[in-house]
């Protein structure tokens, strides 16, 4: 790293914390005002994005989206940061999953023989503050996964004097300012790279001018519809990259659907109570379904690796709609034991986790079918990922989507010890997914894997 994008990196931070320090709400998010302050969601969405690559055969996107909103920190799916709300104003300090690029299976007809652009990551500052019947907002991002080291300054407006009612929408207008070595990695040609049809290119600095609407639609008090198109005009500069298809505009529409739910308060004068759970698991060839359904137990047959974990959580909601049912959300920590194959390493995630526990013993041993979703970021592949992927000679992605079905029964209920009634103890499997190479969340990665481990869980 150069000691000009390391000096860039410490004054986007300098700034953040001096702008959170002043006491300030931030972004062009899409996701930003879909549910209420202090709510969190569950859904999916559905992506016609096309590529500017020539040649570029992966034009669809799915997305899964997980929005969790408190007072200070906020999560969703490709996006997270702390904020600070202040007589109008937002600031944030954020990481984002940056969309260009493309996978090493996935390499679009123009960029063969040419070094994979990879999809990469952005930390960056952000303000919005309330103009008329909307809001300006401003982003500033650098690469923080050390592929481009480019930045980017984004500006831009949001009507939002449509967004209210049943039917919600809001137009927006936002203009990004690229520098160079952000629009020389993703659509230059590198002199080593260059063939006769193929000429060497350096794009240098730009600026992308996009238009959009976002919508909403409430069907009911809990779910709605999501949607918007918006159109991309990108610089001269990229347009006339020998790699990029030279089209004026690049149109793109999404379609989703999600399930809010308002976080559940402590009574009166007490603290909601903190969920920990501890784990350890052995690596499983077994795909998620044969383990669920207990067709497929084995570990440990492919390698030695292993996990040990420490997750913290608290329960959103207890008794969803009636049901015997509660929602909570963790988050967690993972070492990952690779048995000297690798180097030992680090895993964390963030996930909504669902039990049912209406079965017709519960009254006599409390038992719980668990089911979680979210993400999980690897700080190195797992040595099972690298290894089923390049047999299949298809990439590996860090951040994958997480899942994590369990059961367990109240330790409590068994040894008739009341004070242990909320201690379980059962299996679960944690589970790493590229969701079948869907989406560009996770590098399109169609893979992934799968540790089964044993648990212990209480509350504090």
């Amino acid at each position: 790293m150069t000691a000009r994008a390391t000096n860039l990196r410490l004054c986007i931070l300098a700034a953040a914390l001096s702008l959170l320090a002043c006491g300030a709400r931030a972004s062009g998010d899409p996701l930003q005002g879909v549910l209420p302050p202090g709510d969190a969601g569950i859904g999916f969405s559905l992506g016609l994005v096309p590529a500017p690559y020539l040649g570029a055969q992966k034009n669809s996107d799915f997305l899964p989206l997980l929005v969790y909103d408190s007072e200070n920190f906020y999560l969703e799916s490709y996006r997270a940061g702390l904020k600070l709300d202040y007589d109008g104003w937002r600031n944030e300090l954020f990481i984002k999953r940056r969309f260009e690029g493309f996978a090493s299976n996935l390499v679009p007809d123009s960029m063969q023989g040419m070094d994979t652009r990879e999809v990469g990551g952005d930390i960056g500052i952000a303000t919005e503050h309330r103009w008329g019947e909307g809001a300006a907002y401003a982003e500033l991002m650098t690469d923080a996964a050390g592929l481009s080291s480019g930045s980017e300054l984004r500006l831009g407006y949001r009507y939002e004097g449509w967004w209210n009612g049943r039917l919600r929408w809001r137009p927006y207008a936002t203009v990004a300012f690229r520098d160079a070595k952000l629009n020389n990695y993703y659509y230059g040609v590198k002199p080593g790279e260059a063939t006769a049809e193929r000429p060497a290119y350096e794009p240098g600095s730009g600026v992308n001018l996009e238009f959009g609407v976002q919508a909403a639609y409430r069907l009911s008090d809990h779910w709605q519809l999501l949607g918007g198109i918006s159109v991309l005009q990108l610089s001269s500069a990229i347009r006339n990259s020998p790699v990029v298809d030279d089209r004026t505009i690049l149109p793109s529409a999404t379609f989703g659907l999600m399930y809010g739910f308002t976080p559940q308060p402590a009574p009166m004068g007490e603290h909601k109570p903190l969920i920990f759970k501890a784990y350890y698991g052995a690596s499983s060839e077994c795909d998620l379904m044969p383990i669920m359904t207990l067709r497929c137990a084995k570990t440990h047959t492919q390698d030695n690796t292993s996990i040990a974990g420490l997750e913290v959580g608290q329960t959103l909601v207890k008794g969803l709609n009636g049901w015997p049912v509660d929602l909570a959300g963790f988050v967690g920590l993972v070492r990952h034991l690779e048995d000297d194959l690798q180097d030992d390493f680090w895993q964390v995630h963030g996930y909504f986790k669902a039990y049912y526990y209406g079965f017709p013993w519960r009254e006599s041993v409390r038992t719980r079918a668990g089911f979680g979703i979210g993400v999980s970021y690897a700080s190195q592949i797992p040595f099972g990922e690298q290894r089923d992927q390049a047999l299949r000679n298809r990439d590996t992605s860090k951040l994958l989507l997480y899942l994590d079905p369990s059961i367990d029964v109240s330790v409590g209920d068994i040894f008739r010890a009341r004070s242990l009634r909320e201690t379980y103890v059962g299996l679960g499997v944690s589970h790493r997914s590229g969701i079948f190479g869907s989406g560009k969340l996770f590098n399109n990665v169609d893979g992934g894997s799968n540790y089964i481990y044993t648990y212990v869980e209480w509350q504090m």
